[in-house]
């Protein structure tokens, strides 16, 4: 679900990752640390439906669909180009559509206005709005749902040249770490009457936070 608001951020990723999503996932591990153990962390009953925005190349939906296959599994992206790697990759094992993180209609995309699990993995760090994204996601939570959400931090924790480096690398995909995230989700889980959790990770190189909802 596209509108002109989202048209121009969509032909910036599709044009930024055009080329870049064939060797996306070959190159994305040696620094997206710590998505497989927010995919631990997910552990969903069986039977939960799982969210994934900014799904990229589906990498993430299709570990977390092996691990947990009493699950369904939806993504979305605002990337065509991205989805077309991940829609070759999960086929019709998970249900995937473009759309703006920003704003988006569960029900009208997969039929499913809830969600018992959703995560966002080195995503808001690509969304300019990320602040509304979080919103978004939040208000599609089930009752007892989970938003969890994975990003780059300050590096707080190592040398001054290997943070400023990180970041002119990371510009020249349009990825801003959010440092205010922590903040953010606490506002969003008081808002949504929920509770946040808030971690930093690998000596402030990532950081990662959970919103949970009562039943």
């Amino acid at each position: 679900m596209l509108d002109n608001s989202s048209d121009l951020h969509a032909d910036l990723m599709d044009e930024t990752y055009r080329h870049q999503r064939l060797i996306y996932d070959l190159t994305r591990k040696y620094y997206l640390f710590g998505r497989d153990r927010l995919i631990e962390e997910l552990a969903p009953r069986d039977g939960s439906h799982v969210l994934e925005i900014a799904c990229g190349t589906g990498r993430n939906l299709q570990v977390a669909a092996r691990k947990y296959p009493g699950c369904a599994f939806y993504g979305l992206d605002i990337s065509s180009e991205m989805l077309r790697t991940a829609r070759g990759r999960l086929h019709d094992h998970v249900q995937l559509a473009q759309a703006d993180a920003c704003d988006f209609d569960g029900w009208q995309l997969f039929q499913r206005a809830r969600f018992d699990r959703i995560f966002i993995s080195y995503g808001i760090s690509m969304i300019p709005d990320w602040q509304q994204a979080l919103r978004m996601a939040a208000v599609h939570l089930a009752p007892g749902g989970e938003l969890h959400v994975v990003d780059f931090a300050d590096q707080s924790g190592w040398p001054l040249w290997f943070g400023a480096a990180l970041r002119r690398w990371l510009s020249k995909f349009h990825v801003e770490p959010r440092l205010a995230l922590r903040a953010r989700l606490n506002r969003i889980a008081s808002e949504v009457g929920g509770t946040a959790q808030y971690e930093s990770l690998y000596r402030g190189y990532a950081q990662y936070g959970v919103v949970r909802l009562p039943r």
